[in-house]
Formats: structure tokens, C-alpha cells, sequence
């Protein structure tokens, strides 16, 4: 190539000649780079969702110390037998070498608080809460699009979203659009069918003023015209985080007839593993209108359970029916999803007989690279509760994998979808379709390797974390509009075409941002730098009088229940190990405050 180009480098600094103006870059692959300051460069400290710019411009020399970790922006010139690069912008991490911003206590509960406020906003305004208004797709902006179609899950998700807003704010409003979203929920989307004893979700309604049409089966290609096992999972992640602070009943009741509809009609009882999609009459895996998802297994019908709602469940009730579940769905990914021999990525498709399905619809013979990373994330969690040595085996075989194939060594973050074997004559797995990166998948890698590092310390797992950590907060926050980009270029710069613009729709609706908000202030403060953590709970008065409050299902004995306030006040009916507090009776609920911290005995 012979052309002038303007790219990233992420680095460490490894030497800085201030009188030449101009500084070496060693990238996480280990190529270092020479990086020119010549002309106008700015230069900016990475700043959170809601905080103002910092300028940094003036501070070059105090900042670029050797060890420090920062992104440079600029042009590779094509000269002297190679390239010039000169940078045009600098983002730092933190004020000196080892610091990073988004390991403060607060980082990613002020960020979970700005997203639940624009959310609150797009779709409510200053309004009292009412969902007739809600609509799935939301503009960059927060404006709604002319269209009228309310999706089961984008509202779970929302639901999903405030719920945990809640937990890390105590913010009442939050909880409020939780509260009234399952309602709505379970209002206009749950379906009882009191002859089998199950619930199931309709993908949505089409709202027209007073009138809303029902939409029982898949609007989308992939899935249309069947009842897919992920939209019922997802239909349970909001109701489930709204579960886990009130300990209202009828969301208990409503999760397990759900799962009843999981196991009497998409489980495989004789092969294992859940099916992926059911026809609308006669809920059957096996019924010939499915076409391609005929008798069909992927990822999502057996690897979303745990992190959608079972580990959150789990954690609300300690119920043993659920983890025999989990025990179940984890041993399955263990001994079936694995095709080491063949690919460093796993199969996630499969036919009823655990064959690969390598021809079905998009994905092919391909590898999505956000569900290799949340494998081993939720692998981690699962091993913190029953630890087995196949569980952690695995998840560090993925994680110690994933780095040269699915991330990008030179300018930070992870890819999309890519091909999962070479061709002939190949080093490089090829992008499906493009170079992008999407805000999901980032989440997925953030967990996997916080929780690797927090459970199994050394510093390999927690420097993968940091990067991941700070590409996703120097690129996909929204300092203009607010919350998340869905995507952006493979260089940090937002992508804004068609769908992807939007900050709510079909794949995007606050989920995955707050979900790794939630578990990431949980891993950095109580597994990484032990700060305390604090979360606020609002136990009906017909909830369960033990109130479960440990956050995650984390390494045992690393974290204690330190303090606990009852209505403002101090309360002392706890037990630290355990995490559990007795609720006293009460005709109203309660406001509960915790406090939990690192076990340092």
C-alpha cells in the first residue's frame, strides 16, 4: 500500500525523546511503533458518560511516562521504505503509568446511572411511566422511530437495565420503570396456558392507538413464523433482576412455568441440550414448518439460560431445581461445544444429534466471538459455585485462545463474526462481513477476563480486562447523545448506518451496557482492587424473609456482607458469609442498603 491513512495503535509507552517530540508504542501483540508529535496534537484523559472533556494538551511531558497505556490517533505516511506515523489525538487512561479510570469504585455505577437516565428519557420523557408509549427502536438521539411494534424482549431488556440501575443507585425511579415494565409484560405479552400448565411470551404487539395486535411468532428471518427458544429466554431477564429485588411472587411463579415450557417441549431429554425453536401449534422441535431449525440445537438455546436469568434466579432463591439446571447446561457446553481438533473457535450449531451444523442460514461454518468469550465467562461463575476442573479448564483454555484470533492486537477491542478455519494459504481467520466491533461483544470479553483475573489473579487475565476495559470506554460511550454505540469502526470511530445507528431495536435495548456496568463495578471492586460495594434492595411484604444479597456467584469466601440499613437505619439480623439478611415482617416493603467487601482473613 502506498497511500497516506489515518488509524489507531494502542499501547504501552516503553521510551518518550522529548526533544525529538516523539515516543514508542508496544501493542498488545508486542510490535512497537514510533509515535510523532508534530503539528496540532490534542490529547484528552478518558472520561465517563456525563463527565466534561479533559484537556490534557498542555501535560504532554508529565504524562507520557514509560509503563503508561494510551490510545494514538493519527496518519501512517508511506515514506522511507515504511511509514511514518503522526499522531493528531491521545487519549490516556490516567494521570500516571498503572492508574485507569474505570477501575474507580463509582466508574461504572455513574455510567450505569447515565444510561438508565437517557433510557428513562427516550422513552418516557419527563412523563409519568406509561408503556403504552414504549417503542423498540429508538433513534441516536433518543427519538422514536414511526415505528409502533413493542417487542417482548427489548422491554425484558430495558426492564433488565433499570433493575440493575437500581441495585448500584438506589435510584426509586428505576425501580419504578422495572416494576411497571414486568407488569406490562405480564400483561400484554405472557400467554398462560393453564391445560399444560406453562407460560410462554409473544415476540410483541403492534400498538395503533387503543388497539394492540398480538404477534405470538418470530417477526425476523432467521426465526420467522416459530417461537424461538431465545426470545422466551430473554423474555425472563428483565422480570428475573426485578425478581431479585423485590421478591414478588408472581415473577417467581412466571419464571418457573417458563421453564416448565423449556422442558416439556424444547429440552432433548434422551440427547441433552435444548432445541432451538418449536412451531406455534404444536410446540415441537421436530414439526417440517420449521425448515431449517428443524430439530435444531445452537448456542442460544443452551448457553443463554445462565447469564439471561438462571444465575440471577439462583441467586434470589438458592433454589437446588435451578442448580441442577445450570449443572446441566454447563456440562453440555463442557463436553459438546469444543471442536479443538478443528478450530479455535467452538461449534455453536448443531443438528439433534450434537453433528455440527455447518450450513444453517448466516453463520455457516462461523464463529460469533462475543459467545466463545461469554463460554468462558459464565464457565468462571459456574466453577465459583460447583467447581470442577472441566469447568475452569475450559475457560482458560478460551481465554488464553481467543487473544491472537478474535481480538485486535494493534488498535483494541474484538471482532464480530469470522470465518472459523483457514483456507489453503491463510494466516488470518477472514471477517465474515466486515471489520466492526460491536458493543456486545466488548461486554463479553470485559467479564470473561475481570472474572478470570479476580478468581485466578496473575497478570495475563487482568491486562487482557484493561484493554477491553479501555477501548469500550474511550470509543462506544456516547458523549454527545448518551448511553453506547451499537457498533463502531475497527479504528474506534462510530459507525452511524442503517440499524446500527439506533441506540434501541431488535438486538439493543440497555441490556448488555448495564449488565456489564452491574457485573463490572462487582469484579473490579469486591475481586480486582477491593473497594466496597454497596446495593440497594426493596423486598415486598409478601417476599421471602431471607434476603439473598450476595451480587454474583463469585469465589467462595472472597466476599463478606459487611453492613446492612433497613429503612435508613442500621440493621444487625445478618449473616456475613452467606450474604443473607432476615427480613423483618412488614406491611410495606422495605428499603434495604448493603454493604459488601473483600474477605481479607
Amino acid at each position: 500500500m502506498h497511500f497516506p491513512f489515518m488509524d489507531t495503535i494502542a499501547g504501552y509507552l516503553t521510551s518518550y525523546d522529548r526533544d525529538a517530540n516523539r515516543f514508542e508504542l508496544e501493542t498488545a501483540s508486542g510490535e512497537r511503533f514510533t509515535v510523532n508529535l508534530v503539528g496540532d496534537v490534542s490529547a484528552e484523559l478518558l472520561r465517563n458518560l456525563d463527565e466534561p472533556y479533559a484537556d490534557a494538551s498542555e501535560h504532554l511531558h508529565e504524562l507520557l511516562t514509560p509503563g503508561c497505556q494510551l490510545f494514538a490517533y493519527g496518519v501512517f505516511y508511506p515514506e522511507n521504505d515504511g511509514y511514518t506515523f503522526e499522531a493528531k489525538r491521545l487519549v490516556f487512561l490516567g494521570r500516571k503509568a498503572g492508574e485507569y479510570a474505570f477501575e474507580k469504585p463509582n466508574w461504572w455505577i455513574d455510567q450505569v446511572d447515565s444510561l438508565a437516565t437517557f433510557y428513562r428519557r427516550a422513552q418516557f420523557g419527563k412523563d409519568p411511566i406509561d408503556y403504552r408509549q414504549y417503542r423498540t427502536e429508538i433513534r441516536l438521539g433518543g427519538e422514536k422511530t414511526s415505528s409502533h411494534v413493542q417487542e417482548t424482549d427489548t422491554i425484558s431488556r430495558m426492564v433488565y437495565g433499570m433493575a440493575s440501575a437500581y441495585l448500584l443507585t438506589g435510584n426509586d425511579d428505576y425501580l419504578d420503570v422495572a416494576e411497571k415494565g414486568t407488569q406490562y409484560l405480564r400483561d400484554h405479552m405472557r400467554f398462560v396456558d393453564t391445560d399444560n400448565d406453562v407460560v410462554y411470551w409473544y415476540h410483541g404487539i403492534k400498538v395503533e392507538g387503543d388497539y394492540e395486535k398480538k404477534l405470538f411468532t418470530s417477526e425476523f428471518g432467521d426465526d420467522y413464523d416459530a417461537v424461538p427458544m431465545y426470545e422466551q429466554i430473554y423474555a425472563l431477564a428483565g422480570p428475573t433482576q426485578t425478581f431479585r429485588v423485590t421478591g414478588d411472587r408472581r415473577i417467581a411463579a412466571d419464571i418457573h412455568h417458563t421453564m416448565r415450557l423449556f422442558e416439556n417441549h424444547f429440552r432433548d431429554h434422551e440427547g441433552g441440550g435444548y432445541f432451538s425453536h418449536v412451531d406455534p401449534i404444536l410446540l415441537s422441535p421436530h414439526h417440517e414448518s420449521l425448515g431449517p431449525n428443524k430439530s435444531r440445537k445452537n448456542w442460544n438455546s443452551v448457553g443463554d439460560h445462565a447469564p439471561a436469568y438462571l444465575i440471577n434466579a439462583l441467586l434470589a432463591t438458592g433454589e437446588p431445581a435451578l442448580a441442577e439446571m445450570l449443572e446441566r447446561t454447563f456440562d453440555t457446553i463442557v463436553e459438546r461445544f469444543p471442536d479443538y481438533g478443528n478450530s479455535p473457535f467452538v461449534n455453536e450449531r448443531f443438528f439433534t444429534d450434537w453433528s455440527p451444523d455447518h450450513g444453517h442460514s448466516w453463520q455457516q461454518d462461523r464463529a460469533v466471538v462475543g459467545h466463545n468469550l461469554k463460554i468462558a465467562w459464565n464457565l468462571m461463575r459456574m466453577h465459583a459455585f460447583k467447581p470442577k476442573e472441566s469447568y475452569q479448564k475450559l475457560a482458560e483454555h478460551i481465554a488464553g485462545i481467543m487473544p491472537p484470533v478474535g481480538s485486535d492486537r494493534q488498535r483494541g477491542g474484538w471482532y464480530d463474526v469470522v470465518e472459523r478455519q483457514l483456507a489453503p494459504g491463510q494466516e488470518w481467520y477472514r471477517f465474515a462481513w466486515h471489520d466492526r466491533k460491536a458493543w456486545w461483544q466488548q461486554e463479553q470479553a470485559i467479564l470473561a477476563y475481570l472474572i478470570l483475573a479476580g478468581d485466578l489473579g496473575g497478570d495475563t487475565y487482568l491486562k487482557e480486562a484493561r484493554q477491553a476495559e479501555a477501548f469500550y470506554n474511550a470509543f462506544f460511550l456516547d458523549h454527545d447523545e448518551g448511553a453506547v454505540y451499537f457498533n463502531v469502526l475497527a479504528s474506534g470511530l462510530p459507525y452511524l448506518l442503517g440499524t446500527e445507528r439506533l441506540k434501541g431495536s431488535h438486538s439493543m435495548s440497555m441490556y448488555h451496557s448495564a449488565e456489564l456496568c452491574y457485573l463490572a463495578a462487582v469484579y473490579t471492586n469486591l475481586l480486582v482492587t477491593g473497594a466496597p460495594l454497596q446495593l440497594w434492595f426493596r423486598p415486598r411484604p409478601d417476599a421471602e424473609r431471607t434476603l439473598r444479597v450476595m451480587p454474583d456467584l463469585l469465589p467462595p469466601g472472597r466476599v463478606r456482607l459487611d453492613k446492612v440499613e433497613i429503612d435508613g437505619k442500621p440493621y444487625e439480623v445478618f449473616d456475613p458469609p452467606t450474604a443473607t439478611v432476615k427480613l423483618p415482617t412488614s406491611a410495606d416493603s422495605l428499603s434495604v442498603k448493603v454493604q459488601l467487601v473483600t474477605n481479607t482473613e
